[in-house]
Order: C-alpha cells, then sequence, then structure tokens
C-alpha cells in the first residue's frame, strides 16, 4: 500500500453529518491529493447555508494532516479560489519535513465514535478540561455546561429543539435517509439503527412510522413525540459529564472560517477520545437559533418558524455570553464505549477517477 493510500485509509475515518461522507478523493501525483467536497444545502434543512457542511470539511483536513504525520509528512492544505461555493476543492500536498513528528492523535482516528446513549455522570477532571482546551488553539474557546442546573438547562434546550425537528416535514426525508435499518449495528455510509439510543419498541415505531410523512404525522398526532425526545434528548442530556460549546474568538464568515473551526473540533474530538471520553453531537439548537436570528426560511409551516424564534431566546439564554461566536455544541461524558457505530465506505469507492 503507497503511503497516500495509507494517509486516505486513515483520512475516510473523518466524522460527517450523518456520515454522509461529502467528499472524493483525487490522486494527482504521488505527492498531491485534490478533495472534491459538497455541502449539502440542496435536500438538508440543517445545511441550508453549507455551514455545518464546511466544518465537517475541516475535520477531514485535519484527519488527513494527522494521517500524514505518520510518515513524516507536512500537509500544506490550500483551497481553490476557482471553486464554487456548494462543491469547494482543496489541495493537499504533502512535503517531507523533519521537524514533523507521528501525532500523539493518530491512534484515537479510528477509534473516535458518537455515543447517543446515556454516558457516565463523573465529572470531568481539570486536567482533561486543561488539555481539551489547549488543543482547540488560541483561536477558540470552550464554554463548559456542568453543573446540574446548566445539564439541565441543556437537556430541556435538546428536547424542545427535538420536537421542533420531529414534527417538521422539511426534516422527514432527512430523517429518513440516513438511518440505516438493515445494517443496526455498522453502517458504511448512514447511521446504524441500533445506534439512534431508543428502546426496541421505539425503534419499531420509528421503523413504521418512517416509510411516509403521513404515518409519521400521524403517529404524532396519536403519540405524540415525548417517546423518542425523552429518551433520545432529555434523559441522556443530565447522564452525561458535561455538555460543551466550542466557540470562534473572531465571528466566522467565509468557507475558510468554517473549515477552520472544523480543524479545531477535530483535534477536541480526538483528544477526548484519549481521554476516555464520548461525545454526541448537538448542533441543532445552533442551526435553528440562525435561522431565526438570520430570517432564514427553512420550513413552510409559520407555527414552527415561531417555535425555532422560541427556542432561539432559550438558545441564547443558556450559551450566548458575549465570550466568542459558537459554531459548534455537544454533550460528552466517560463511557462507556458505544456497541453500535457508523463505518465508512472503503477508499475505493471514494476515489474519483
Amino acid at each position: 500500500m503507497s503511503t497516500m493510500e495509507q494517509i486516505l485509509e486513515l483520512a475516510r475515518w473523518a466524522p460527517s453529518g450523518d456520515n454522509m461522507q461529502t467528499w472524493r478523493f483525487e490522486i494527482a501525483a504521488p505527492d498531491h491529493l485534490v478533495v472534491h467536497a459538497y455541502d449539502t444545502r440542496d435536500h438538508c434543512v440543517y445545511d441550508l447555508d453549507g455551514h455545518p457542511s464546511q466544518i465537517a470539511f475541516g475535520t477531514l483536513l485535519e484527519t488527513i494532516a494527522i494521517a500524514a504525520s505518520a510518515h513524516g509528512l507536512r500537509a500544506d492544505i490550500a483551497r481553490r479560489p476557482a471553486g464554487r461555493e456548494t462543491h469547494p476543492e482543496f489541495d493537499v500536498r504533502f512535503v517531507a519535513d523533519p521537524a514533523i513528528k507521528p501525532s500523539p492523535l493518530l491512534q484515537a482516528i479510528e477509534e473516535r465514535r458518537v455515543q447517543r446513549r446515556p454516558m457516565k455522570t463523573t465529572p470531568l477532571s481539570a486536567e482533561h478540561k486543561r488539555l481539551l482546551e489547549e488543543t482547540v488553539g488560541p483561536g477558540y474557546t470552550l464554554t463548559w455546561l456542568e453543573s446540574r442546573d446548566q445539564k439541565w438547562q441543556a437537556a430541556k434546550l435538546m428536547y424542545n429543539n427535538a420536537r421542533l425537528r420531529l414534527t417538521m416535514p422539511e426534516a422527514f426525508e432527512t430523517h429518513r435517509s440516513i438511518i440505516d435499518w438493515e445494517n443496526r449495528v455498522e453502517s458504511p455510509d448512514k447511521v446504524p439503527a441500533n445506534a439512534l439510543g431508543v428502546d426496541a419498541m421505539t425503534l419499531h415505531l420509528m421503523k413504521w412510522a418512517m416509510v411516509s410523512w403521513r404515518r409519521m404525522a400521524t403517529m404524532n398526532t396519536l403519540m405524540g413525540t415525548w417517546a423518542p425526545r425523552l429518551q433520545m434528548d432529555l434523559a441522556p442530556g443530565m447522564a452525561c459529564a458535561a455538555h460543551f460549546v466550542l466557540k470562534a474568538k473572531r465571528a466566522p464568515a467565509s468557507i475558510d472560517d468554517y473549515v477552520a473551526a472544523g480543524r479545531a473540533l477535530q483535534r477536541f474530538w480526538l483528544t477526548m477520545t484519549t481521554l476516555g471520553l464520548y461525545m454526541q453531537p448537538e448542533m441543532t439548537p445552533l442551526i435553528f437559533s440562525k435561522y431565526a436570528r438570520e430570517n432564514t426560511r427553512f420550513t413552510a409551516n409559520a407555527r414552527l418558524e415561531q417555535a425555532a424564534r422560541d427556542l432561539q431566546r432559550q438558545t441564547e439564554a443558556l450559551i450566548f455570553d458575549g465570550q466568542g461566536h459558537p459554531v459548534y455544541m455537544g454533550r460528552m461524558g466517560y463511557g462507556p464505549r458505544p456497541t453500535s457505530r457508523s463505518v465508512r465506505r472503503p477508499v475505493a469507492e471514494l476515489l474519483r477517477r
């Protein structure tokens, strides 16, 4: 296996929204990789401005740089200015550099995973918080929500956001398309059903309802949405060490700014993995707050638009403290290790020929 192939074998494990792996690789030369990325704004209500996808591009590029360190290579990365906003392209050139040593995060690349089920409530140690704050770099800060009251407020915020996303027709197709009902333990290109964090009965009802929006709307009317929200949002929101918010010190304004945030996020997530910590993304409060703040039309239902404005106030009261600009949010804790996870497509399927 060539050096480039070894780098890509690790790079493919970078996280992406709902495991969609929105990039393809072109090997232009033995030392030159082109990453052809694309966002999902044309079909995903959670990505209407492309920023969540751009953060994911950053996690990929950081993973490539870390993987290259195993070979004493520096990854020089530049976005092609002529690329479309929805389809940015990145040149990655690998340069031998004696100053480059194998990254301590290498072993965590493949081990990193999402834990949607309850975690231990053991508080984060001061040393672990220091290491995590250090790894995001000087352009970012971390806000910790770790007291019982803060965790309760964050759990309620997620519970309320879940009602919005579960009753929104525009989100239904995204949810239906990303759950893998066949590969319930490990899915190469979706989220395996067993990783959703709900019990067997709720999972069975979800599978039945996701056949069509008509079924989903009927179930929402007859049974409400409290069961999945309780299991996927409220209970896990308390069963963790803390919630966190990654904030940029300077307001992100360009693709490159969001890519840089993604690189910081991946360092944070991999460092967390080396410390025995797991994480679940909690991006919907940030996404819908931004839509409400910028008057982005995300649904044809006026009632849901009003709900988003209410959630915006709740989100800002909890995490907007004037100290930086939120770019990512999640909950984290020590163990247990997830037994079901998203895996990845093989490199051969990600190569653009």
